[in-house]
């Protein structure tokens, strides 16, 4: 059978489209697994950094990371039991593992004649190097045919004892995945932006700006200077306190207490828990609203006992 020039021709064409097609393929799996890659790195990136801001966020609302546990040190390598490794049982005995991870070893039976049993696979066959003595330390595995070795499938022990074959977990697709945690790490994001700004926001009035939260907090410490200033009044009245202590109170004594007090207010419950820099006090303002505060009490004091006279 001639092959005439044409055919030639056209199976090269072919096979050039295949091989185009081929590089083609091999490109575009590549830059797709380069992309990935460039995704994990960005996402390993942004969930460096959130536990970073989150180790910061808890440092300033006072909460430390729990200490690592220790290792156990009756565990032995290899293991999962405390104790160490236990011994490989010799040629013809068994072994079973239990749910605590011990190996528990049974003898071989004896052969019927007496003479030594030969481990094998059940067949009359030796187990090969198994079978070889002293060499108790190579497990014994059943042999198979070529044609069944082929089609064996691994099979997981079920919890009941019975081989079962074990169920292929499903392929995760990576694009999907990572499409997952980059939402995941968007969400994580918002909510520590709202942790970032309840963080900011400081115990006392948290909705207020900073110069009307000192302004009340510096009013309210006067206000209560001035119930005192009304306390010392009627005390002087019944001659409990004399005129120059009820002079030294109202002039300087109580506004002073009132101005530490609204300046010790705003730097315990007024200071955000993540601020960078110290708050303003504004302490000329507080000055001025303590120093006028209890004077004018004691003023409206006097005029009110005056015009109920």
């Amino acid at each position: 059978m001639t092959v005439s020039f044409e055919e030639y021709a056209a199976l090269a064409r072919q096979l050039s489209a295949q091989h185009h097609a081929g590089q083609q393929h091999a490109a575009a799996e590549s830059a797709r697994r380069r992309d990935l890659h460039a995704a994990a790195d960005y996402l390993q990136q942004r969930l460096t950094a959130q536990g970073q801001r989150l180790d910061q966020l808890g440092r300033a609302i006072g909460i430390d990371q729990p200490p690592a546990a220790p290792p156990d040190p009756n565990a032995g390598p290899g293991t999962g039991s405390p104790g160490g490794t236990a011994a490989w049982p010799g040629p013809g005995a068994g072994q079973e593992t239990g749910k605590s991870g011990e190996t528990t070893a049974w003898p071989a039976p004896p052969s019927a004649a007496g003479a030594p049993t030969v481990p094998g696979t059940g067949d009359g066959e030796p187990d090969g190097a198994a079978g070889a003595p002293g060499r108790s330390g190579v497990g014994a595995y059943p042999r198979l045919p070529a044609g069944e070795a082929r089609l064996a499938l691994p099979t997981a022990v079920s919890p009941a004892g019975g081989g079962v074959p074990a169920q292929r977990a499903a392929v995760a697709d990576p694009v999907v995945e990572l499409e997952l945690a980059r939402r995941m790490a968007d969400e994580a994001d918002r909510h520590g932006q709202q942790a970032e700004l309840l963080a900011q926001r400081p115990a006392l009035l948290p909705t207020w700006s900073p110069l009307a939260r000192a302004v009340a907090v510096y009013a309210g410490c006067g206000a209560a200077a001035g119930v005192l200033v009304l306390m010392l009044v009627l005390a002087s009245g019944v001659g409990l306190v004399d005129g120059f202590t009820l002079g030294a109170w109202i002039c300087a004594g109580l506004p002073a207490v009132a101005f530490f007090g609204g300046y010790l207010v705003l730097g315990r419950w007024g200071r955000p828990a993540m601020v960078a820099g110290t708050p303003p006090r504004y302490l000329p303002l507080g000055f001025l609203i303590c120093f006028l505060v209890v004077p004018m009490a004691y003023c409206a004091y006097l005029l009110m006992v005056r015009g109920l006279r």
